[in-house]
């Protein structure tokens, strides 16, 4: 099933996705929500970003080839960072091109959203906090995350985590395809069967840490190929199963 946040007119709603329209739903996607019966036309929506998580967990050099881009091993254990929730857009909003960056790249990652409040999850139980994937993109200002020697402003701008097009419930992460393009020339292309540490395996470590709300989501990592975007440029991250995430930089503050 595919859950989104839409606009349509002046409301703004939470609905499911089949084939050309939207069912939209009574309560939030965390609270058994009950179809209204209603088929709205997808093509008159403005899709949302999918959930407002109150924080974005982001993993770094979890495929192989992308650590030894950056100039490292895979690490033994996950390595987490957060992107603040004001990071989050949709599909089709703007990424702002900070004034402060003379380098921005692109990270492609499946997101997982939790679907209810975990804490000390273990790994056979990790499934039942899930709701579902998205496609993200882990924005990161290169050239600041460099001088900065942490990745807090690097990664934190607003616009910078654009999650999306919809959550999809029902998808077989096995092995599926991970790809970015930049005005349609492929970037970065790699399989989730690549991953050092699964959606399973980063729930369990994530939870061990902090507590997950409903809606917050995991980034799973990048595949090797970041580089950098411009203004103009149209940026789209699709996972296999899932869907494209589209969006277009623009010039920001």
């Amino acid at each position: 099933m595919r859950l989104a946040r839409f606009r349509h007119g002046n409301r703004i709603a939470t609905g499911a996705i089949d084939d050309e329209f939207v069912t939209p739903l009574q309560g939030t996607f965390f609270e058994n929500p009950v179809p209204t019966g209603e088929e709205v036309p997808l093509s008159s929506v403005r899709l949302l970003a999918p959930v407002i998580p109150s924080k974005v967990v982001a993993v770094g050099r979890n495929y192989l080839e992308h650590a030894e881009e950056m100039g490292t091993g895979v690490p033994e254990e996950p390595v987490i960072f957060l992107k603040p929730s004001t990071s989050v857009i949709g599909p089709g909003d703007p990424i702002p091109y900070p004034r402060s960056s003379r380098r921005v790249d692109h990270e492609a990652e499946l997101g997982i959203v939790i679907g209810r409040l975990a804490r000390h999850v273990r790994l056979e139980d990790s499934g039942k906090y899930i709701l579902g994937y998205v496609c993200g993109n882990d924005v990161t200002a290169r050239d600041l995350q460099q001088k900065d020697g942490q990745w807090t402003r690097a990664k934190g701008f607003d616009g910078f985590c654009p999650l999306g097009p919809w959550v999809e419930t029902e998808v077989d992460l096995a092995d599926l395809a991970v790809e970015c393009r930049v005005n349609g020339e492929t970037r970065q292309a790699a399989r989730t069967s690549q991953l050092a540490f699964g959606p399973g395996e980063l729930v369990e470590f994530v939870s061990s840490v902090m507590t997950l709300l409903p809606g917050d989501v995991i980034l799973t990592g990048t595949p090797a190929g970041v580089g950098p975007v411009a203004v103009g440029d149209r940026v789209e991250v699709e996972v296999e199963g899932i869907g494209v995430l589209a969006n277009e930089v623009a010039p920001g503050g």
